[in-house]
């Protein structure tokens, strides 16, 4: 069967508004997808939901469709969105209105079945992370727009490609290769030099946005429209691939991708073929993602200016006390920026955040504000704050939990009403994925004179959050910098270069198809990101970080 063609336009909610009408317009496409979805962003949609029973999804996605709905039918490109969050048949409504107000013959579909907030009492929003087989069973039946809510973000390619190719649940190597593709697209300009350790390659002022060419056999070739910003080679593909994963195997619900079999090779300009990708039966059980609220967060940051940085905390420290001392989670954290004999203001400063966290919305907000403001003059020496404390904002908490696939009831409801099962996998056709034994180390490099100097000469990484871990992919371009590499970036190095992760459980995965190591640091950011307990609470920086720390580095790397 022909190539299919799957673009993305968006990799969260909030990203470039006129990607959809750029994907649409700059080249050929047959499917174009949009990821809306993160932890927080389905808290963020529980809070709306609290105001209006009527939200719970995704708006931009509508203002983007209203300027691009006829552009997509004019071209014949579907579009397969998880933008319904929480209320994917409201958004389905709301996309039917949109185009009879419009004058656009469009048929819309959903997918529902994940919301299981009614089963986790005390949760604001929990959702079962669904296949892609309910949105390849909308499409199968004509819809021209298919609306999800929770599913895999692989899931917005796997169910195209599962509805075009015909795929059945067991072609486990075809659609391995589908979710691979659907997890480079997922982060959209991540893809194509957004985000990429080694930018200054290319021009990344404004990145295209990426598009997949699938094939029956679940290859691909990742690529972008001609023309458009940023570049694609093997290495910002990497990058991504190594985004938010953790071992050998990519555990979804269609299918258990193995990450270690992916081979990536450049085929032209802009250009990255991704084959070899097996794929094994899917766990029995599908991942359901908890939101509820954990109480209030405020937060002030001192600054503290020239000399004697180290008293003037200890000052702030002792003379918040007092109002303090009832709050359950207090956290200080002196970060020292300030420089000696420092030639501005700004490089002459350290500032000490304040941290707090309550249920008590009062306890975090006026009364904090009023104690660090009363201090303004009766504090240390120059005192003044980055920007007084608010009231109190509410901060989420996400967990995760698995349950049967049996319990969830995944339905394709059709653009003409007609409700379609999506049957799980029999247990025969399940397994629990274990851990896959660690290929063998490279040779090592001969022995020849090291030179102290950051990581991120030889390497490159990229990081990002899944509940209270982190991730951080790292990656050698050449086969010596992978033989050094291999051997020299032990977990326990880590530890060392990273001591936030000094005493925490940190693993390592090695994947030698991809010169890759990917760790996993177990806890590093408390409840998640929508809880805020971290500087970096996502840990998207975490893996330049790393880079910039220094190590002996044999010289012939150099």
């Amino acid at each position: 069967m022909s190539v299919l063609r799957v673009g993305n336009a968006s990799g969260f909610y909030g990203d470039r508004f006129d990607a959809m009408r750029e994907m649409l317009a700059d080249g050929p496409l047959d499917v174009l997808t949009g990821d809306y979805l993160a932890e927080l962003t389905m808290l963020i949609l529980g809070r709306d939901r609290l105001k209006n029973p009527d939200a719970g999804y995704a708006r931009t996605f509508l203002r983007q469709l209203e300027e691009c709905l006829g552009l997509a039918h004019e071209r014949g490109v579907r579009i397969v969105t998880n933008a319904g969050g929480l209320n994917p048949a409201g958004l389905a409504d709301a996309v039917r209105a949109l185009a009879d107000r419009l004058g656009i013959p469009v048929r819309v579909a959903h997918v529902e079945g994940d919301d299981r907030t009614a089963a986790h009492p005390g949760t604001l929003a929990a959702h079962a992370y669904l296949g892609g087989f309910g949105i390849a069973a909308c499409l199968r039946a004509g819809a021209d727009v298919v609306v999800t809510g929770r599913v895999t973000d692989a899931a917005l390619v796997t169910g195209p490609a599962a509805a075009h190719f015909g795929w059945g649940p067991t072609e486990y190597d075809r659609l391995a290769g589908a979710v691979v593709a659907g997890h480079l697209l997922e982060c959209g300009a991540q893809a194509t030099g957004g985000n990429y350790a080694f930018f200054q390659d290319g021009d990344v002022r404004r990145p295209g946005f990426p598009l997949a060419e699938l094939h029956a056999d679940g290859t691909s070739v990742l690529t972008k429209h001609d023309g458009t910003g940023g570049f694609v080679d093997v290495g910002t593909v990497t990058a991504q691939l190594l985004y938010e994963t953790g071992g050998a195997r990519y555990a979804g619900p269609d299918v258990t991708a193995r990450l270690d079999t992916v081979r990536l090779s450049q085929d032209g300009p802009d250009r990255v073929r991704v084959e070899g990708v097996r794929g094994e039966a899917p766990p029995p059980t599908l991942k359901v993602g908890l939101n509820r609220l954990g109480g209030f967060r405020n937060e002030v940051a001192f600054v503290l200016t020239g000399l004697d940085v180290e008293a003037k905390a200890d000052l702030v420290r002792t003379q918040m006390e007092p109002a303090l001392g009832r709050i359950t989670d207090v956290r200080w954290y002196l970060v020292r920026t300030d420089r000696p004999d420092a030639p501005t203001e700004e490089t002459a400063s350290a500032l000490l955040r304040l941290v707090v966290r309550d249920a008590d919305q009062q306890a975090v907000g006026r009364a904090l504000s009023g104690a660090a403001i009363e201090l303004a003059l009766a504090g240390y020496p120059g005192f003044h704050v980055l920007a007084p404390p608010g009231k109190g904002a509410p901060y989420g908490v996400f967990e995760d939990v698995y349950v049967p696939h049996g319990a969830v009831d995944h339905v394709a409801v059709l653009h003409d009403g007609r409700r379609v099962s999506v049957s799980p996998p029999p247990d025969q056709h399940t397994a629990v994925p274990a851990p896959v034994p660690e290929p063998p180390l490279p040779q090592p490099l001969p022995p020849g004179p090291v030179r102290r100097a950051p990581l991120g000469l030889v390497a490159g990484a990229r990081s990002g959050d899944k509940g209270g871990n982190a991730n951080v992919g790292v990656w050698a371009r050449t086969d010596d910098a992978w033989r050094w590499l291999a051997h020299a970036l032990t977990a326990d190095r880590f530890r060392e270069l990273i001591p936030e992760a000094r005493d925490l459980p940190v693993t390592r995965h090695r994947l030698p198809n991809l010169r890759a190591l990917n760790f996993v640091v177990e806890g590093i950011l408390g409840e998640g990101v929508a809880a805020q307990a971290r500087f970096d609470p996502q840990a998207k920086a975490l893996g330049e970080w790393l880079r910039a720390r220094h190590l002996d580095i044999p010289e012939s790397l150099l």
